[in-house]
């Protein structure tokens, strides 16, 4: 045995508790491949309510239930190697249980008591191998969120399918759809977290499993775009998310000096255990989702998507919440992809002004890095025969100038009128109103460029905007009416 296999005993190697244990599943598939694990499960013929806390007494650790449905325990201290999760056998015997498994390599057992090791299905040799094999032919159907972890495991351990697993997958994709949505997003969530997750999609895909989980990306499938573009629909899009994944990864290659407050930023939490970086994998794999059905072909022959961004964001919006997704992941994704196209156009305009570009950020807010970001990749993954190497060099340039300003403003910090509304309306012998709005906006837009810095101005540039009537100016009553 490895230093890792003893490594798993060792907790276990005076003690004594109620009814036999094995190590299984993923902390020891990884010990036998030369990684150390965080958290062990162990199988339990028996009570595993009893062998848990007798475990937790041995070692002066905290003891709680971690599942009702499945009896399972947990144990935890700092005394400890690892979290220790303890479930009774599925099956009347570790034969049964260890057949109920997904692949080979996690249908392995190695009994808490010494002995060797327990591998009826190989997945020893499938280790050596780098094989994923399912244990039987209903491992999918037994349990449709196993076609996810396939994509999983492919992207953690490096592994691929055998041709029989690969086959059995394609013929039961489509149980993906009955199966618990949020244990599918769960999984995707956990694949997109290991990094380098356009590699599992690429195999769901050759699996037939993506377009099961999003249905609309089965009609992206061979739609050739404009030539601008080197691939289809589909193409296009797994290209952008292997793109936003690399810079994510690596900021500083596009970014330059910024690529550290970048990487701050995408780093941060947001939700459902992911960081704004990695709920962007979603925002770039729903970016063009809506192609397909906004396709058209002009009169001069041109193809065009017009309003993919719009009707993008709703689907994207419908599928995070189908999927249980939180509120801050499908906001952040459902605004990436309504605001994926607006960095783009705004390159015909450049240079640009402070007020130009604090108008983008403020239509993007909060997601300003992350469209940044989101809309490199795009320009990226656009190669087409008309493509020139100069345009994407702009979009670049663009992007940067954005988020460098960006930066800048978020130090400078909140930039206000020198009047907040209530005052202003004081002054202007108004009363306060929903028409203060865009008043208080073009005000805070002269601060911003610094022709505005005094009480005094600020009342002579309100009583200008409104006899300019660019605003309610001739509603003396107050009501807030605009025109």
């Amino acid at each position: 045995m490895n230093a890792l296999i003893e490594r798993l005993r060792g907790p276990f190697a005076n003690f004594s508790g109620p009814g036999p244990g094995w190590i299984v599943g993923g902390a020891l598939r990884d010990a036998l491949r030369g990684v150390a694990a965080d958290d062990v499960d162990i199988a339990v013929s028996g009570d595993a309510k009893s062998l848990a806390r007798a475990l937790a007494a041995e070692h002066d650790a905290g003891c709680f239930q971690l599942s009702k449905d499945f009896d399972a325990w947990r144990v935890h201290s700092a005394r400890l190697p690892f979290t220790i999760d303890l479930t009774p056998l599925q099956g009347s015997s570790l034969a049964e249980d260890l057949r109920r498994r997904d692949f080979t390599v996690n249908a392995i057992a190695l009994p808490l008591d010494g002995g060797d090791l327990i591998d009826p299905h190989h997945g020893q040799r499938d280790l050596d191998s780098c094989l994923l094999r399912m244990v039987d032919s209903t491992a999918f159907s037994r349990d449709p969120v196993r076609l996810m972890r396939l994509g999983r495991f492919s992207r953690q351990l490096e592994f691929g399918p055998d041709s029989v697993t690969a086959s059995q997958a394609r013929a039961d994709a489509a149980l993906l759809a009955d199966a618990p949505p949020e244990r599918v997003f769960d999984e995707l969530a956990r694949t997109i977290r290991l990094g380098g997750a356009w590699q599992a999609l690429e195999l769901l895909d050759d699996i037939g499993v993506l377009t099961q989980l999003v249905p609309q990306l089965e009609d992206a499938r061979g739609m050739q775009q404009n030539p601008y573009h080197h691939k289809d629909v589909l193409g296009h899009i797994l290209e952008v998310v292997q793109h936003v994944e690399e810079i994510v990864a690596d900021p500083e290659s596009i970014f330059g000096s910024l690529g550290p407050r970048v990487h701050e930023r995408l780093s941060a939490p947001l939700a459902d255990e992911l960081t704004r970086g990695q709920a962007l994998v979603l925002g770039a794999l729903f970016h063009d989702v809506a192609k397909p059905a906004t396709r058209a072909v002009s009169p001069d022959g041109r193809v065009t998507f017009m309003g993919h961004d719009v009707q993008g964001a709703d689907m994207a919006d419908e599928w995070c919440q189908r999927f249980r997704a939180s509120n801050r992941v499908r906001s952040l994704v459902t605004n990436c992809v309504r605001q994926h196209l607006v960095l783009g156009f705004l390159v015909h305009h450049a240079p640009l002004s402070l007020r130009q570009i604090d108008r983008y950020l403020r239509r993007v807010a909060p997601e300003e890095v992350e469209l940044s970001v989101l809309t490199v990749a795009d320009r990226l993954a656009t190669r087409g025969e008309r493509t020139r190497q100069a345009a994407i060099d702009r979009h670049l340039a663009l992007a940067r100038e954005i988020t460098a300003t960006h930066f800048s403003l978020v130090d400078r910090g909140t930039i206000r009128s020198p009047l907040d509304g209530a005052q202003l309306a004081e002054r202007l012998g108004r009363e306060p109103g929903p028409w203060l709005r865009d008043l208080l906006d073009a005000l805070r837009e002269e601060v911003l460029v610094g022709r505005i810095g005094t009480p005094e101005r600020a009342v002579a540039f309100a009583n200008s905007w409104l006899s300019q009537g660019k605003m309610g100016g001739s509603d003396q009553s107050g009501s807030g009416q605009r025109r």
